[in-house]
């Protein structure tokens, strides 16, 4: 007679291989097979230019080497956003160095880092492939890690001020105040930006895996590699099978690890935001009928409870006050007076400032030396494609709002256009654009128009999601009631949306907007330059320039790129969107 256990109001027979079990055993067998081949691609001989396999048999094992690199460098943008991010909301000196360092970074493309990362950690790994591994992953990461930087940063900085007097209140250091205070309050945006960085790092994989080196080239085993090989040699069964595989993983990864932290990290939400219905993952009912999972949470529990068992009787043995009296060393008058003593912290502050401020001024020193190279007719053809580039980008940005403001207030002001769009949405989002540009080529190209109309198509496919993603969340929190006394006065629609839909979203999308402008300015490096059936398309912009500048090695038109690229996002910013960002938290913002 089968046993019978109670689940969500019903009875099931419990089975002895369950469908669980197998979906535990099938994840646990992709993980070691993952690590095996990583450790295996890792310690082998250096081969910069790996030959890459186009059958479909060799996609399994290319799509689960660019998952591994996309998770270790999650875990490397994860560890900066928790110290780099703490540090800049807790310390006044922290914030005024990290703030603007971060703003500059944020905006140089993943070239802008190449040449650095892929030289020096080949020198220092040269009879292995881990430097060129670690400078994937390293590249990577800077496409992940600022836009959880800011998060953490923001969400530390806007934790209601009476629930920081409660921590204080009750005696909170700042340990247990991060624990239980600061890492769940940011727990919702944390989620929520790490879906959006993975996506910016599967975004750049093609870049990462393959790119040229002045006359060297370099390319890893992954499906990005094979999807840029793919490209180049136009093998439109191989374009697909990578589309299709690069789908799947995101799918999986949605089902399997988004969701449930995303389920798992609503239940730390402060407010109520209207129409967020929370719902229970798929992946969590499956696995809560397995019985691989039962008997290792009941291992783990055995585990934990005779670990304190063996501290209780320890502490009976040897007195209450054991494991107290390592703290009491440094509880003593002595150790407080020594780590209160202010002296000691400006020293250290001190010797880090300077040091800092050495080697910016040598950085500096140099970038000035490797610019002052360049001539006048070189900086007037920078300044020009510099021009065009930003055309490109407004102009990705506008098409961007056009359709995504409409359709993420549409979906975010109903519960059930919400859950019936937020997943398909999510694996929209975390897919690499660049995947799609050669079927968005070759459609624009048969249309009749040139590679500038196609150059603006491809970067409003990797820019639209953040528009959308910030017009989603600013619908969310139009307030029900207002909604509802608006409808039941009869206001016409388009009164609805002029006087509380889109005054609601204002401020959302302005930080859209802004991420969107830096998205499109990096994305220009690879919508402005782009090999397709053995064919160069090319147009005039600065992101082509960077291209070609990292591909012939050419180090003073790169520095030169860059620098007038950073200039140019940062002086936008500064001038363009600070003060609309001000205005809309000021005209715009609905207090509770």
């Amino acid at each position: 007679m089968p046993i019978k256990t109670q689940f969500s109001g019903r009875f099931y027979p419990q089975r002895f291989f369950s469908l669980g079990d197998a979906l535990v055993l099938l994840v646990i067998a992709t993980t070691i097979f993952g690590v095996v081949s990583t450790g295996h691609q890792w310690s082998a001989a250096f081969h910069p230019a790996t030959e890459i396999d186009l059958s479909i048999s060799a996609l399994p094992k290319y799509t689960l080497l660019s998952a591994a690199r996309g998770f270790i460098a999650y875990f490397f943008s994860l560890s900066f956003t928790l110290v780099v991010g703490y540090v800049g909301a807790k310390s006044r000196l922290g914030e005024r160095l990290i703030l603007p360092a971060l703003d500059i970074l944020q905006t140089i493309p993943v070239l802008g880092f190449l040449p650095g990362l892929v030289l020096g950690l080949i020198s220092l790994f040269p009879n292995t492939n881990a430097g060129l591994e670690l400078a994937a992953i390293l590249m990577m990461v800077t496409s992940q890690v600022w836009n959880m930087t800011f998060s953490f940063y923001s969400s530390i900085k806007s934790i209601p001020e009476e629930i920081n007097e409660a921590a204080t209140m009750m005696g909170l250091g700042w340990f247990q105040r991060l624990l239980r205070l600061e890492l769940p309050f940011s727990a919702v945006n944390l989620a929520w930006n790490s879906l959006l960085s993975m996506a910016g790092g599967w975004f750049f994989l093609t870049v990462c895996e393959a790119f040229t080196l002045g006359s060297r080239e370099f390319r890893l085993p992954g499906i990005g590699s094979y999807m840029a090989v793919a490209i180049a040699e136009g093998n439109r069964s191989a374009m697909a099978m990578g589309v299709v595989a690069m789908t799947l993983l995101i799918v999986t990864m949605d089902f399997v690890i988004w969701r449930p932290i995303l389920a798992w990290a609503q239940r730390y939400r402060v407010e109520d935001v209207p129409g967020a219905v929370p719902t229970e993952p798929l992946v969590q009912i499956v696995i809560r009928d397995s019985r691989i999972v039962r008997f290792l949470k009941l291992q783990l529990r055995d585990r934990q409870a005779r670990k304190r068992q063996r501290i209780l009787e320890r502490e009976k043995a040897e007195g209450i006050g054991f494991l107290n009296k390592p703290l009491e060393v440094f509880a003593s008058p002595q150790a407080r007076q020594f780590y209160r003593s202010k002296w000691l912290g400006r020293v250290a502050v001190f010797f880090a400032l300077t040091a800092l401020g050495v080697v910016l001024g040598w950085g500096g020193v140099r970038l000035f030396e490797l610019l002052s190279t360049l001539s006048a007719s070189e900086w007037v053809i920078l300044g020009r494609n510099a021009f065009w580039t930003w055309v490109r980008v407004m102009l990705a940005v506008v098409l961007s709002t056009v359709w995504a403001v409409p359709v993420g207030i549409w979906i975010g002001t109903s519960s059930r256009r919400i859950r019936v769009a937020q997943p398909v949405i999510q694996v929209l989002a975390s897919f690499p654009a660049p995947m799609l540009f050669p079927i968005a080529l070759f459609a624009i190209l048969r249309l009749g128009f040139n590679f500038d109309v196609a150059s603006v198509a491809m970067m409003l496919l990797g820019v639209q999601w953040y528009v959308l993603f910030n017009s989603l969340a600013g619908a969310l929190r139009i307030p029900a009631e207002l909604d509802f006394a608006l409808r039941l006065m009869e206001v016409p629609r388009w009164e609805r949306w002029r006087t509380l839909y889109l005054p609601c979203v204002f401020p959302s999308l302005v930080t859209g907007w802004v991420m969107a402008t830096g998205a499109a300015w990096n994305t220009s490096i690879v919508a402005e330059y782009m090999v397709f059936k053995g064919k160069l398309y090319q147009t005039g912009g600065l992101g082509a320039t960077l291209t070609v500048a990292a591909s012939n090695a050419d180090f003073r038109m790169l520095a030169a790129s860059l620098t007038i690229m950073v200039a140019v996002v940062i002086a936008f910013n500064r001038f363009v969107w600070a003060p609309i960002y001000r205005e809309a938290q000021t005209r715009y913002r609905m207090d509770a």
